[in-house]
């Protein structure tokens, strides 16, 4: 692969072979859809588990449990493949069911792969500071006439998630790397690209490594704004 076929193959790994959306557009595509309804179900499900009645805190308990047990590669098989075995997902498609027919996109099933994935994770992680709440901030919200909803809402998740942010770091770059494995179901995202062009050069070096370079980039980006994030939300404890 020389100096030429590099800059022919630019384009298909910043934003577009010519007809569709691939490389680092794609993969940004795949982070944004999955990272915002990812960190809004990890917080529902964290404050279930520990707070909601035990027989939702076990179900939840379960189902971060598969999900964190499991490998992210598998889920998505079983999502976008293993799903298409039922009956009820075929006769929805043969129908034009808007629902099922979501299942046959490639898109939506690695983001619904990530996001499920995302979320057990980060609602572990959630879950396990909502349980170190301090005490005494609890009391202070009873004594100020504040419901339990109110308390968690007011005081419990904004600790939580301000606290959490050295811990949803390193989630945030571990998904960003997880959309890599959205090439195993036909999305030519960065690594998706990288191996199309490695199949027609059989030149696995350059393509690799033009790969590596845009996740490193991504990263630093990611890293620098979350220790922007650090220094404005956690200024308080910050050690001069």
């Amino acid at each position: 692969m020389n100096l030429q076929n590099m800059l022919d193959a630019a384009p298909s790994f910043l934003w577009s072979d010519g007809s569709d959306v691939t490389g680092l557009a794609m993969t940004a595509k795949l982070f944004l859809l999955s990272v915002v309804p990812g960190l809004l179900l990890a917080a529902l499900m964290a404050i279930g588990q520990v707070y909601g009645p035990r027989p939702l805190s076990w179900l939840i308990r379960s189902v971060t449990y598969f999900f964190r047990s499991t490998p992210l590669y598998l889920q998505l098989m079983l999502i976008y493949y293993g799903l298409s075995q039922f009956d009820v997902v075929q006769l929805g498609w043969q129908n034009d069911q808007p629902f099922w027919l979501l299942f046959r996109d490639a898109t939506f099933c690695a983001t619904l792969a990530l996001v499920l994935n995302t979320s057990a994770y980060v609602a572990q992680l959630l879950a396990g500071m909502m349980e170190t709440f301090p005490r005494q901030e609890w009391i202070a919200g009873e004594a100020y006439g504040m419901s339990q909803w109110q308390i968690i809402r007011r005081l419990v998740l904004p600790a939580t998630l301000r606290r959490g942010i050295p811990a949803l770091n390193n989630e945030m770059v571990f998904l960003l790397h997880a959309t890599s494995l959205a090439s195993t179901v036909t999305l030519l995202d960065i690594t998706g690209v990288a191996r199309a062009f490695y199949a027609a050069t059989y030149s696995p070096f350059i393509p690799f490594l033009m790969a590596a370079a845009l996740y490193l980039l991504c990263t630093f980006l990611l890293i620098f704004m979350f220790s922007r994030a650090e220094r404005r939300w956690l200024a308080f404890i910050r050690r001069d």
